[in-house]
Parts: C-alpha cells; sequence; structure tokens
C-alpha cells in the first residue's frame, strides 16, 4: 500500500478535478476524500460520485466532514487514524487542506464553536487535521500541503480596501471586528487565512494555484456586481487576460491537478516552502516569521481542542 491522500473540499471546483487526477494518475494511492455533507440530494457531491465510478478499481471514499463543526473533524481524525492504527488503512502520504470558505456579504458569521467561519474552515480545522494526524504519517516521506492564495500578500486589491497581517491579539483571528464594510472585511478573513505557516516535523507546502474564474466561489457568498464581472467579462475573457495581464488565470481543473502532482508526485519529493502554480516562488515576508509560525499554529491547536500530546508531537 503506497499510503492513503487526504483531500478535503473533494467536491468543490478545484477539489472535483483533483480528485479525479488523483484516482486516475495515482491509483495505487487510498483516496479519502471529505465533503461538507453526503445527501444524495447534494448536486457537487454526487458530481463527485459520478467522477470516481469512473474508476471503479481505485481506493476512494467519501467522508462526510463539516469543517464548521469541530467535534465533527476530531471524530473523523479519531476513526481514520485508529484505521491506520490497525492497519485497515496505510500510513498518510499527504493531507491536502483544500477546502475554505469565504463571505463578502454579510457580517462575521460564528460556527457552533464560537468561531469565525472563514478562519475555522480554511484553516483551524485542517490545523486539527493535521495536529491530531501527526503520527499518521508515513515516516519516510508525508506532506502537508496548504491552498493558498495571493490575496495572503499585504498589500490592498481591489475586493479589500485592508491589508491582511497578523495581529498582536490572534484572537482577533477567530472573532474579527463588524461594521459596515462587509466586503472588504470578508475579503481580509479570507487573506488572513491564506497565511499560511510551516510545521517543521514533516515537509510542508504552500500552493497559490492560481485564480480560477470558473470557480463556484465567485457565485456565492459575492456581491452582485462581481458576479456579473466574472461571469460576463473575466470568465470569457480568460485566455487573453491570461496571456496579457495574469498567466495565473486559469481553468480549476488545472488547479486541482497541480494540486495534487505538488503533494504525491516524486519529482517534488522533500520540497518545502511556497509554491505558485508548480514553481518555488517567495511568499508574504511575514510567512517566513518562524514566530509567527509557532504562534498561529499553537493558538490554533487552542481553539481546535488539540491536546498537548499533539501539539509537542508536531513542534518537536
Amino acid at each position: 500500500m503506497a499510503g492513503s491522500v487526504v483531500l478535503t473540499g473533494a467536491n468543490g471546483s478545484a477539489g472535483l478535478h483533483a480528485a479525479e487526477h488523483l484516482v486516475k494518475a495515482y491509483p495505487e494511492y487510498t483516496a479519502i476524500l471529505t465533503v461538507r455533507s453526503t445527501a444524495d440530494n447534494d448536486v457537487n457531491t454526487n458530481a463527485l460520485r459520478s467522477i470516481i465510478s469512473k474508476f471503479p478499481d481505485s481506493k476512494v471514499s467519501i467522508h462526510e466532514v463539516d469543517l464548521a463543526d469541530l467535534a465533527a473533524v476530531h471524530r473523523f481524525t479519531t476513526t481514520l487514524a485508529d484505521d491506520i492504527a490497525n492497519g485497515k488503512c496505510p500510513p498518510i502520504k499527504a493531507i491536502i487542506c483544500n477546502a475554505f470558505y469565504w463571505n463578502l456579504v454579510s457580517d462575521p458569521e460564528l460556527t457552533v464553536d464560537g468561531l469565525d467561519k472563514t478562519m475555522q474552515v480554511s484553516f483551524v480545522s485542517h490545523a486539527l487535521c493535521v495536529l491530531r494526524l501527526i503520527d499518521k504519517f508515513d515516516q519516510i516521506d508525508g506532506r502537508v500541503e496548504l491552498i493558498s492564495s495571493v490575496a495572503h500578500f499585504r498589500r490592498k486589491t481591489p475586493m479589500s480596501q485592508y491589508i491582511p497581517g497578523v495581529p498582536s491579539n490572534l484572537d482577533e483571528l477567530v472573532h474579527p471586528h463588524v461594521d459596515n464594510e462587509r466586503r472588504s472585511h470578508g475579503m481580509l478573513r479570507y487573506s488572513n487565512s491564506k497565511l499560511d505557516p510551516k510545521l517543521s516535523h514533516i515537509t510542508a507546502v504552500a500552493i497559490n494555484p492560481g485564480d480560477s474564474a470558473d470557480s463556484r466561489a465567485f457565485r456565492t457568498n459575492t456581491p452582485t456586481w462581481i458576479r456579473i464581472l466574472f461571469h460576463y467579462v473575466l470568465l470569457p475573457l480568460r485566455p487573453i487576460y491570461r496571456r496579457l495581464v495574469d498567466p495565473t488565470w486559469r481553468p480549476s481543473a488545472e488547479a486541482g491537478v497541480d494540486m495534487v502532482e505538488l503533494a504525491v508526485n516524486k519529482q517534488y519529493k522533500n520540497e518545502r516552502g511556497y509554491y505558485t502554480l508548480l514553481e518555488r516562488t517567495e511568499p508574504d515576508e511575514i510567512v517566513k516569521d518562524e514566530d509567527v509560525q509557532d504562534r498561529i499554529w499553537k493558538e490554533a491547536a487552542k481553539w481546535a481542542g488539540v491536546d498537548k500530546g499533539a501539539l509537542a508531537a508536531a513542534f518537536e
């Protein structure tokens, strides 16, 4: 058994393509795909089922894990850890932290755990998965892949007048400020969730997979003008825009493939750091600050209810 690959948000725009590429190009791996809902009427999960049905010999399973509910994430990691310990599932080769959430049209939303939903879904629950499963990774070649974004750079963008950053009081990340600037602050919360610090115990990479105009994210929880702009202007003009302005402006299908390649392709074995598409690049300077890395991961462990043993194993 080559190992297990955990992919969160497997029924998302890039997630669907990542799942398909994983089971098609790397059938030796056990694919563990998580989605928010496995209900029979969930159109996105049904699309995922349709994709994996094309590969009946693949080792793949779909799991309902609502990342907005830490108890659900704890149950999932406990079950997976037990299956690995009992030999029912091979050790983890990679965890691809793909799922995310944003809301650019309303006030900050709190989860059942009382944390900001954007930060919990996009980062805290992924930190929980990694820390709870840290001793179940392949001891020779395990990897954590965090899906980042160009939005993590500390600069203003057309989507937000605020600059991303790590506040001195980290509690502000999960209990954000509320005012009338819903779009700007919504984008700020998303950007802050993409400030992906590294773990030291295993090989970790962060990838900016590019901006995908065909992503469902631009049709959900976004202002009307953004939906119109993307659907009627940026999506039709994507080939031109990509060629002349931004080479990372590409279909989510390409993003999904690259996410899997960076996680499991032997070409990238032992690689660390930040990637734009599949090229090693430099992230914002704050991401490379080891003190910031330690502070955020240790605080995330507290938010997620991770015991000290798992935390110590991650930072030994």
